[in-house]
């Protein structure tokens, strides 16, 4: 992928100095590291853990591995430009981390859509939950969102590599988002920003209002249930995934769904730090957390490894001290 004007565009990243900068970039890359790794902890446990193999977490398993994509996406070129010094992109990368960027943030918000479909069935019609969500609906909902968001965003994509960037190669932030990139076109970018703007609304909005729809069923269905601990056992099943969804759309609103994304404040890179670095990082504890069967197989799998652990310990101290 190439483009006439520019080959290749210099993230600004953050306003602080040098030593600031690697400060930064150890706890970020603490924070990508261990998103990395707890994540692959739920997508392990939920594929061999007979116990999970339920839509709820199927659809967990697939969200966590979707925040390692999404991680992925950011966090080694900022590692990368925080470390070296070297805040240079080359067009087609930033094009491509653009593109993935939306692209799979789209996702993980029908993902979450999806999900709050599937309590909504749990909860408010438990009888016949099976036959609403079964394994080949969960499939056609899962290549739903996966479909929905790569649709959403090529469009947008494709015209904003054909835009002549002649003003300047110098993005006022850490990643390719497409706010500062209009921003360096001379070409009339009212169009895609209209595009932008009527994408992002209704992708966010649509979803926020089906998962309100969703929790307004839910929420009347515990309130029915007589006894208290019911109603909390209930209630904790579905907390995590309100307090995500809710968060995650305030963020993007408060990014995305305006009607001119070309005056990107400074403060715009704290949220997307949450979005793209933090979240990833705490979602699984969080979802560890909240969910005492997640946490029971986490002991059993510690437990068991322990004793392989033992035992291999006594193996070897047998073969050193043959009797």
């Amino acid at each position: 992928m190439e483009n006439q004007s520019v080959s290749e565009f210099i993230l600004m990243g953050f306003s602080i100095g040098r030593q600031e900068e690697i400060v930064l970039a150890f706890l970020f890359l603490v924070m990508y590291v261990t998103s990395l790794a707890g994540n692959m902890v739920i997508l392990l446990i939920v594929l061999v853990d007979s116990r999970l193999h339920s839509p709820m977490y199927f659809f967990l398993s697939n969200f966590s591995a979707l925040e390692i994509l999404f991680t992925s996406v950011i966090s080694p070129q900022l590692l990368w430009n925080l470390f070296s010094d070297n805040k240079s992109i080359s067009f087609s990368g930033c094009m491509a981390q653009s593109y993935f960027y939306f692209f799979l943030g789209t996702v993980q918000f029908l993902l979450l859509t999806s999900m709050s479909y599937d309590r909504y069935a749990a909860i408010c019609r438990p009888l016949q939950y099976h036959a609403i969500i079964n394994g080949q609906v969960c499939i056609q909902m899962l290549l739903g969102c996966w479909l929905g968001g790569f649709l959403s965003v090529l469009c947008p994509t494709i015209m904003i590599t054909r835009l002549s960037y002649c003003k300047s190669n110098v993005i006022n932030h850490f990643f390719c988002d497409s706010g500062p990139l209009l921003d360096l076109s001379c070409t009339d970018t009212h169009f895609i920003e209209l595009m932008d703007f009527m994408l992002s609304s209704v992708i966010v909005l649509s979803s926020l209002v089906l998962t309100v729809v969703s929790y307004m069923y839910i929420i009347s269905a515990i309130m029915r249930i007589s006894t208290t601990t019911g109603r909390a056992k209930v209630f904790n099943t579905c907390a995590t995934h309100l307090t995500i969804i809710s968060v995650a759309c305030g963020i993007s609103i408060f990014i995305y769904v305006t009607p001119s994304q070309k005056e990107t404040l400074e403060v715009h890179k704290v949220p997307a730090v949450l979005t793209s670095i933090v979240f990833p990082f705490v979602n699984p504890f969080i979802f560890t957390l909240k969910n005492d069967i997640v946490k029971q197989v986490l002991k059993e799998a510690l437990r068991r490894g322990k004793e392989l652990t033992a035992q291999k310990d006594v193996g070897v101290w047998r073969k050193k001290n043959p009797v």
